[in-house]
């Protein structure tokens, strides 16, 4: 669910990069620029969105992964601490846990 709104705000950046990429030349245009000016201008903003995309990308992968190592860390961590049931390792009370058993089933009473 965090990774989904993180995703969201990055597309809504690049959303906010690209249409900056448009609305300055427009403003330039406006304003008197050259035509000149204003296209350069346009291909050296998308340029530097181009590029912030790819990090942002690259920059989300990088968090999820380290996002997944962190949680199979303490899930590792968590099992070593979990207490050992194997056959050498029971827990608990039972009538294989050794010592005398009391009461029940003896000939003598």
């Amino acid at each position: 669910m965090a990774g989904e709104q993180h995703q969201d705000s990055t597309t809504d950046v690049v959303r906010w990069a690209a249409f900056s990429c448009v609305l300055v030349p427009v403003v330039l245009l406006w304003y008197g620029t050259s035509l000149a000016g204003a296209t350069g201008t346009a291909l050296g903003l998308a340029a530097v969105t181009a590029v912030c995309r790819v990090l942002l990308r690259r920059s989300e992968r990088g968090a999820t992964r380290s996002l997944a190592e962190e949680r199979a860390a303490l899930a590792e961590e968590h099992a070593s601490l979990a207490p050992r049931r194997g056959r050498h390792h029971r827990s608990g009370t039972g009538a294989h846990r050794g010592g005398r058993h009391s009461g029940g089933n003896t000939p003598g009473g």
